[in-house]
């Protein structure tokens, strides 16, 4: 079953269609990444599932449900968000940061503790946790925001949860790049869906189950890595020459600039 599912969905929330007859469909534990080029809609795709931007057609839902007739606090004990851009010019600590992802729920101190904890510890914060998050770098920070989207549904993976990612893996290393590859398989084989935006092709392909590209706010490919990821499709859509190998491990598509 669908846990999150588009049916042509359109918006135009500031008179110009950002998207138009866009549809989808992501069942749970399963990972979905959203490409295209500067200005495609994929900012606006998650927006919109996060209940930021309004649908001027079609229809979305998630668990069955439209998603305009979830209550917003039930909504958000099983939907989170990491947007592009997270600002906070208050000094929290950054185990305080962790827990804003706990105020949907109503669990105890106690068990939004231990929830947070483990989200630092997936995310490699809990060394930070006294530190203050106006005293972190920018790759810290985004961990942290991490820490604090996966917090919000952590305990809910197995109830069909939705975690949505612009660009997860801005200001992050390698190493911390290739954990958050990881701590997504680990939420996706919980039960959790993702739905991801990247720009790093390579990354999407070893992330993802499904790739949908965007151009102009419509669907210009969607399939598997190896289905959408093509040299016409680079050609056409990026306008770049690229080489398309297979990955040694696991044979999934190398995208090679030319």
């Amino acid at each position: 079953m669908s846990l999150l599912q588009l049916d042509k969905i359109a918006a135009a929330p500031w008179g110009e269609p950002v998207l138009a007859d866009i549809s989808l469909s992501l069942p749970a534990g399963r990972v979905l990444a959203v490409l295209g080029g500067n200005g495609a809609g994929k900012s606006s795709l998650l927006r919109l599932v996060a209940g930021d931007i309004a649908a001027s057609r079609g229809r979305a839902s998630f668990a069955g449900q439209a998603l305009g007739d979830w209550p917003r606090r039930q909504l958000a004990t099983r939907l989170a968000c990491l947007p592009q851009f997270s600002s906070l010019s208050f000094p929290f600590s950054v185990e305080e940061v962790v827990l804003l992802g706990r105020t949907p729920h109503s669990s105890g101190r106690q068990q939004d503790r231990l929830i947070a904890q483990q989200a630092m510890q997936a995310t490699d914060t809990l060394g930070l946790r006294h530190r203050l998050y106006t005293q972190l770098s920018g790759g810290e920070r985004q961990r942290v925001q991490l820490a604090r989207v996966m917090a919000q549904i952590l305990d809910r993976c197995d109830q069909g949860c939705l975690l949505l990612l612009d660009e997860p893996t801005t200001a992050l290393d390698l190493n911390h790049q290739q954990q958050l590859q990881a701590t997504v398989a680990d939420l996706a084989g919980r039960g959790c869906a993702v739905l991801l935006v990247v720009h790093d092709v390579n990354l999407a392909a070893a992330m993802a189950d499904q790739l949908l590209v965007l151009d102009r706010g419509r669907c210009a490919a969607q399939g598997s890595p190896g289905e959408v990821l093509t040299p016409a499709l680079f050609r056409d859509l990026f306008h770049a020459d690229v080489l398309i190998g297979e990955h040694p491990d696991g044979g999934r598509p190398l995208v090679i600039s030319r």
